[in-house]
């Protein structure tokens, strides 16, 4: 049996032919989201009792990079996706059985942020609310939408992960205008007076129903490194394009390739260095906070710290070597045929994605200096 990240590679020559259909379309192309959805990794986080993949943590980083290799956007889907179905390991069994069990193939998808607002009616919640980012969700089965539920006691509401059916969702296909990952079809997705039967939402930060060493990752923890992973593999993609480039371009006024210049051969080793001690980190991370979840063991707040700062650095360090590559490419990189253009639009909206923002270094900071202990976001 194949692993995913052998599935991605093998989906790599596909991916590839379809990324200027989804940049054109501002959505995943429909033919590429079926090919990924077949090969299983729209739902290799979901728990195997439900038909999913459940794939290590090691798994999921290096087959998001690999997909992300070959297109950006196509990476991101993936990510969101595959970050969704994780909450089938918290999800009532009974929804969760009803959502992913019915079939293998389903895909998730949805946004965290809690922008939505529940009244109380008989036998669940009336949500409205509207979210944008909806990454993929031309492709999705089910939405999420993050809502806030009043609470009783200290007055602060609980934000819970509801879940939609595709068909009660409206999307709002004209609000992704941007600068990169526009394959991803990010639009802004609304329910209104949407019905949710109790049991159908995942509160943020309750303990997972299903075992294994995968869902001892918090929701957070997993985005963020599925972030990560996608600036990895776009990252890994311009310097790519970068050796193909150096190898047959001669500057104008030159007689050498740019290949056989002196500087640009330390760029380019410097290049590598900085994505290979990036992907190192995250490895490293991931495979601590690994043993630890296979031993039936809570994460500690040090190795969800380390997670996330694994994945902030990564991203950054990610825009750096595309930047490096750009730079280094000139003017060849500015036309719409050249992939290193979409590689450098595509890292830059990567790295204002709030899990890896530089918040994140401040609260590593905090932590570190010993003016807070913990905090839910980790």
């Amino acid at each position: 049996m194949t692993t995913v990240v052998e599935e991605a590679k093998r989906l790599d020559p596909e991916i590839r032919s379809r990324a200027d259909a989804s940049e054109e379309g501002r959505r995943l192309d429909p033919e590429m989201a079926k090919l990924i959805r077949d090969a299983g990794l729209f739902g290799m986080c979901v728990p195997r009792r439900y038909g999913g993949g459940e794939a290590t943590a090691r798994e999921v980083v290096d087959t998001i990079s690999t997909v992300a290799r070959a297109d950006g956007a196509a990476g991101w889907c993936v990510m969101i996706a595959a970050t969704t179905g994780l909450l089938a390991g918290t999800l009532d069994e009974r929804w969760a059985e009803e959502i992913y069990g019915a079939d293998p193939r389903v895909v998730t998808g949805g946004v965290t942020a809690p922008l939505g607002r529940a009244e109380r009616v008989d036998g669940g919640w009336q949500v409205t609310g509207r979210w944008p980012y909806g990454s993929g969700s031309q492709h999705s089965d089910w939405l999420v939408g993050g809502t806030l539920l009043p609470t009783e006691g200290d007055g602060r509401p609980d934000v819970h992960l509801m879940f939609f059916p595709a068909d009660e969702v409206t999307i709002h296909t004209d609000t992704w205008r941007t600068s990169g990952l526009r394959g991803t079809g990010s639009h802004d997705i609304s329910v209104d007076g949407a019905f949710v039967p109790d049991g159908r939402s995942v509160r943020l930060g309750s303990r997972p129903t299903a075992d294994g060493a995968l869902y001892a990752f918090s929701t957070f923890g997993l985005l963020s490194l599925g972030v990560a992973s996608v600036s990895l593999g776009i990252a890994r993609r311009a310097l790519d394009e970068l050796i193909d480039l150096a190898g047959a371009k001669t500057p104008t006024g030159s007689r050498r390739t740019l290949a056989k210049r002196e500087v640009v051969q330390a760029q380019v080793g410097m290049a590598e260095a900085t994505w290979r001690s990036a992907v190192d980190y995250v490895h490293a991370a991931v495979e601590r906070a690994w043993e630890v979840g296979e031993r039936g063991e809570r994460i500690s707040r040090d190795l969800r710290l380390d997670l996330r700062l694994a994945a902030s650095n990564a991203t950054r360090r990610s825009a750096e070597v595309v930047d490096q590559c750009w730079n280094v490419a000139g003017a060849s990189a500015v036309y719409e045929d050249s992939v290193l253009q979409r590689c450098f639009r595509d890292v830059h909206v990567t790295t204002q994605h709030i899990m890896v923002a530089p918040p994140t270094f401040e609260l590593a900071g905090r932590i570190q200096l010993g003016l807070i202990d913990d905090d839910p976001v980790l």
